[in-house]
């Protein structure tokens, strides 16, 4: 028996049982804490509102912050903001979101640019936008064939989501034109 053997496998029912912010990677626990800077969690509010407004003649979709999206029974990734449309579980995400947002930080960085890009990647989310809140930059992947192709680098652009059930739009100068300097 390899040391691995010892290693507890956790599953989605262990962790609902747990206190303060968790991720669940394939069994293993991954901490969320510490919470979020200021900064961090100002940014996600703002594209929670961008995207909100957006969805006003859309009764299909819903945006969302920091919800449970559980893709298997071993893992469970909680984004930053998700738009979500037809979703039919009440408790957790289940169906790939239209668009995840993840914003950087230094603890989180890792995980978000290639655990979750991958897994999201695999569970065909149609976009993936990762937010880097130092430097005021997002970068928008869309899936193509299967893969995530790099739209480009927005600080204040505007991108529109075509693929989207509901069309919706980001301008990104919004977004971060409260934290220029």
């Amino acid at each position: 028996m390899g040391a691995i053997d010892y290693i507890k496998h956790y599953t989605y029912d262990d962790y609902k049982l747990w206190k303060g912010e968790w991720e669940l990677f394939e069994g293993h626990p991954v901490s969320m804490s510490p919470a979020p800077m200021i900064n961090h969690q100002a940014i996600a509010t703002k594209f929670i509102a961008q995207l909100d407004h957006k969805l006003d003649n859309c009764d299909r979709c819903l945006v969302l912050g920091e919800e449970d999206y559980k893709l298997s029974d071993d893992t469970v990734l909680r984004p930053d903001v998700v738009l979500i449309c037809d979703e039919p579980n009440e408790v957790y995400i289940t169906k790939a979101p239209e668009i995840i947002i993840e914003i950087i930080s230094k603890s989180t960085a890792r995980n978000d640019e290639q655990y979750k890009f991958l897994k999201y990647e695999e569970e065909k989310v149609k976009y993936y936008i990762i937010v880097y809140p130092d430097d005021l930059i997002a970068k928008v992947y869309k899936l193509v064939n299967a893969k995530y192709d790099k739209q480009g680098d927005f600080s204040k652009e505007i991108y529109n989501f075509e693929d989207t059930l509901c069309k919706v739009s980001i301008d990104f100068d919004k977004i971060f034109q409260r934290f220029r300097k």
